[in-house]
């Protein structure tokens, strides 16, 4: 038995170099010369680091037809995920809110409907998607990805949301009640000072899929519209002759970096949130 702690964190250093070192090729990639790795071999140390891959990567590399790097399909991931996020947290919390404490005939088959969208396979959605995009005249374009992530994100929200309200006292809204605090009322006043550590759960989690995402960005969008997940699968199809895997490392680690610094900042409220959701 005395060995077992060893064995354990043994075996949790070997997974965990072992998922790191794509990583490490990336970044170590990213600071290494083109013509260098296409020299040698895609896994080694710098000769000399080129830390200009990463302005290169930024607004001057060229992806299939345009030379403007990833800055712009940077951006277009920013006015997707940040409205999407807020838009689809705040319709979530409301829908888990009527579900957990303003119950109504049928709650459970609602709640039941809605969170059924979670274990949809995403090619299931495809279809229906074309067809919405089109009779809204919003195809190709940044707003109709918004719409399909708000839509999409509902299901999670929603379940996070109801698992966390079900805790609340439901005393407290036939106080409200009483007091003559209708829905939204109850909702502001009482509700949502109650949510910080599960709204933080659903932000987090929202902007890290939505930002992610792929299958859908190369979808419904092209060229200028593309968020930067689509973007670079055009990092292979670079206009230049020689293979610039230097500055598509740079690329790639440019795309990651808002993921990373969203965990950074709030993993420890994301852990506790989640936590606590789950328990209550």
């Amino acid at each position: 038995m005395k060995w077992t702690r060893p064995i354990i964190y043994l075996a949790l250093i070997v997974l965990a170099v072992l998922f790191l070192v794509p990583l490490a090729v990336v970044v170590v990639n990213s600071l290494r010369a083109s013509q260098e790795i296409a020299a040698t071999s895609m896994i080694g140390w710098p000769r000399h680091f080129a830390f200009e891959n990463y302005p290169d990567a930024w607004d001057r590399f060229c992806m299939a037809e345009h030379c403007w790097g990833i800055e712009p399909y940077m951006f277009n991931s920013l006015a997707i995920a940040i409205p999407a996020t807020l838009i689809s947290t705040f319709l979530g919390a409301v829908a888990g809110y009527s579900i957990a404490l303003w119950r109504f005939r049928g709650d459970q088959i609602v709640f039941g409907i809605v969170t059924l969208g979670i274990f949809l396979p995403e090619q299931m959605k495809l279809i229906p998607w074309v067809v919405v995009l089109r009779d809204l005249a919003l195809t190709n374009s940044i707003g109709g990805l918004i719409l399909i992530h708000i839509v999409q994100g509902m299901s999670f929200t929603t379940l996070f949301c109801r698992n966390y309200y079900v805790s609340i006292p439901l005393d407290l809204m036939k106080a409200a009640r009483i007091d003559g605090a209708g829905f939204f009322r109850i909702f502001w006043r009482i509700v949502l000072p109650l949510s910080p550590p599960i709204l933080v759960v659903t932000v987090i989690w929202q902007f890290t899929g939505i930002w992610n995402e792929f299958l859908f960005g190369v979808t419904f969008t092209s060229g200028a519209n593309q968020p930067v997940t689509a973007a670079l699968i055009s990092l292979s199809a670079a206009v230049t002759s020689e293979p610039m895997y230097g500055v598509q490392s740079a690329a790639v680690l440019i795309a990651a970096l808002p993921t990373l610094l969203i965990y950074l900042l709030g993993g420890r409220y994301f852990l506790r949130g989640l936590t606590a959701g789950a328990v209550k």
